[in-house]
């Protein structure tokens, strides 16, 4: 069991928590390992989080929040195989994690399933499922708006069953490192206890653990517009200064959402079909924008249609007046003109500048099938939406806003990133016992199937709980040892918490500027729409801000804010890590692929659109690759790794069993 004990680092007294395993972070991903650590024998575990609750898995979802998995009704074929293949398809993954998540996807949907979350099933057990965004079978499935926090509540009422200690309030602002030959492995973490952050140094909490689980989300917080929950953050920059790689860090997701709820307005948020217009910032001036775009109204509610299940931003589907050209227009009247930009689900779209009025019987094709089965054919988008999806409108009253009352301001936001901290098949960092899953992990491609990141959550969690089970279960470092060994380590990390409490009342930045300094760089540069000049600007002056912090070229106005100095200086490496990542691919004559367009001036035009909007197309071979980052002392390295393919195995059951009971399947760790 977790022991809390005291340690003296020099004149100074802290307390010290002693594990076996410390998981970071509190979401599915984190609560799910634990159960499997628990279930696998390693007793001593403790998590430790900066807020219960306070994450994505708790606080996000959309429509019908998604979750995919191998397809397990009906009458169409699927295989591990084939959705591995689907996952690979995706570009820039390894071909190992995409089998994995396949291989693994039933076993760990039917273990939340076992724990309440209420997946529907036909009368006859069958677990059915729809199509999502790239995704050519029908995996996904849902338990509603909220099927992420319904994990989560569900998850953590199974760690809390299974004793499992956590410490909320808590942030971790270090990892603890050793090099071991030519490798460095992690030996602990720093921590400030949120609730005695006004106390200085006395806020400092320390832990010594074999391993640690990397649970701690995305980082949302580099960006200005996003639809992650307010203070999510992630942890990204905190493993980069300990020396761990990261992958595609500049592959990320953006998509439609409320911005006054942060919400995705995805699904049948859009194929009701509502009304989208835009005003002055003061709510005059209000135009139908859309309509001076497409070529008629039946190619407009298509793409808003299509808009449902083919949420993110997608590159490819700018062209022919394709759903994604509505993220471009939306981009247009908010970024460049300085607009307002709502959805209406009280009336249809109106028509005019040449476009007839919508009619739900003029619809045809798909989308007029999939209204007329879902029993949708009310009047407007409104009654649509009561029809097909009631717990959609309720979930907005639940935050206040009334769609029959009220439109709903949207807004292209940052939604996941698709890269992160890089990981072997056993999910563990080249920082050897270091090991991230759920979004802080990077094992997605680039087009990534919708919903394919919860179960890559729970997989990677599983996989390092029976990684750590068998093979680094054993403790190597008693406390003298740790205190010995690692006291002078401990002692220039304190330092540095001295030094930042320092800056109180001096001459500086405020955190609070700092922070709106990179975020807004980070969305004028490195979000969906990427010009090639703008983004090397925004390396240098990216470069300039994280020396400004790291020389203490900032101030705290009161020692509390010891946090935000810490919770800045990791978000300023990590976006300036993303920015060199997508810099290193424009260089590499990187093109529009996934959620983003490269623009430049002889580029291929965007139908439509101003001759400003020339795309730079896709270089394909770079899909073969995945793009690394390191930290190599105060350098920043990039480098170009091919993916490892999809494995072949002729799956002989006497030689694997033999390989299982030898314990050989552990040796297996591909870089």
């Amino acid at each position: 069991m977790m022991e809390k004990e005291r340690i003296t680092i020099e004149q100074w007294e802290f307390p010290l928590y002693r594990c076996h395993t410390l998981i970071v972070g509190s979401g599915a991903a984190a609560l799910n390992c634990a159960c499997h650590l628990v279930n696998f024998g390693v007793q001593d575990v403790i998590i430790v989080t900066a807020e219960l609750g306070g994450g994505t898995s708790s606080q996000s979802g959309s429509d019908k929040q998604t979750y995919y998995k191998l397809s397990l009704a009906g009458e169409e074929k699927d295989s591990v195989y084939e959705m591995a293949r689907t996952l690979f398809a995706g570009g820039a993954m390894h071909g190992d994690h995409a089998l994995i998540e396949a291989a693994l996807s039933p076993q760990e949907f039917f273990h939340l399933i076992e724990l309440g979350v209420p997946f529907p099933h036909n009368a006859f057990g069958g677990y059915v499922g729809y199509k999502t965004d790239h995704d050519p079978k029908q995996r996904a499935t849902s338990s509603g708006p909220w099927t992420s926090q319904q994990m989560y509540t569900k998850l953590l009422g199974q760690v809390r069953k299974l004793g499992v200690p956590l410490l909320d309030q808590h942030e971790v602002i270090f990892l603890l490192t050793e090099q071991e030959g030519e490798e460095s492995r992690v030996v602990g973490a720093i921590a400030i206890d949120q609730t005695k952050a006004a106390a200085g140094l006395a806020a400092v909490a320390i832990f010594q653990a074999e391993n640690v689980i990397m649970a701690t989300g995305g980082p949302g917080g580099i960006y200005d517009t996003v639809v992650y929950p307010a203070g999510h953050l992630g942890s990204t920059g905190v493993a980069l200064t300990a020396g761990a790689a990261a992958v595609n860090l500049g592959e990320w997701q953006y998509g439609l959402a409320s911005v006054k709820f942060r919400w995705n307005v995805s699904g049948s948020y859009q194929q009701v079909i509502p009304r989208y217009f835009s005003t002055n910032p003061d709510g005059t001036d209000e135009q139908e924008f859309l309509n001076n775009y497409f070529p008629t109204m039946s190619k407009l509610a298509t793409g808003i249609f299509l808009k449902g299940y083919q949420w993110p931003f997608d590159a490819r589907k700018t062209r022919n007046f394709g759903s994604s050209l509505i993220d471009l227009l939306v981009y247009q009247e908010t970024v460049g003109k300085g607009r307002r930009v709502y959805l209406d689900y009280g009336a249809n779209p109106k028509g005019g500048e040449g476009l007839a009025p919508f009619c739900l019987a003029d619809l045809d094709g798909e989308a007029a099938t999939y209204l007329k089965n879902s029993g949708a054919d009310g009047e407007t988008p409104l009654a649509r939406l009561r029809q097909m999806n009631p717990m959609a409108l309720q979930l907005y009253l639940d935050h206040g806003i009334d769609l029959s009352k009220e439109p709903l301001e949207i807004a292209v936001c940052a939604q996941h990133n698709n890269g992160g901290l890089k990981g072997n098949r056993w999910w563990e960092s080249n920082l050897r016992h270091l090991f991230p899953i759920g979004e802080a992990a990077g094992t997605h491609g680039v087009y990534r199937p919708g919903g394919s990141a919860l179960n890559a959550g729970q997989v990677g969690g599983y996989r390092a709980a029976e990684y750590i089970a068998h093979c680094y279960a054993e403790r190597t470092i008693d406390r003298e040892t740790f205190r010995h060994k690692y006291a002078g380590q401990i002692a220039a990390k304190i330092q540095v918490v001295r030094r930042a409490l320092q800056t109180v009342g001096q001459d500086g930045q405020e955190m609070s500027s700092f922070r709106r300094e990179f975020q807004q760089r980070m969305s004028q540069a490195g979000a969906h729409v990427r010009f090639p000049a703008l983004v090397k600007t925004a390396v240098q002056e990216g470069e300039q801000q994280y020396r400004r912090i790291l020389n203490y070229e900032v101030k705290l106005n009161n020692a509390a804010e010891i946090l935000d100095f810490f919770r800045n200086r990791q978000l300023c490496l990590t976006h300036l890590a993303v920015l060199k990542s997508i810099a290193a691919y424009l260089e590499r004559g990187g093109g529009s692929r996934g959620s983003y367009l490269v623009i430049e001036a002889e580029g291929e035009q965007i139908e439509g659109l101003d001759h400003q909007w020339r795309l730079r197309p896709e270089l394909p071979i770079l899909n073969q690759y995945t793009l690394e980052y390191g930290l190599d002392g105060e350098a920043h390295r990039t480098r170009w790794v091919p993916v490892r393919p999809i494995p072949e195995d002729n799956f002989w059951f006497e030689k694997v069993w033999q390989m299982y009971r030898d314990q050989e399947i552990y040796k297996t760790n591909a870089e």
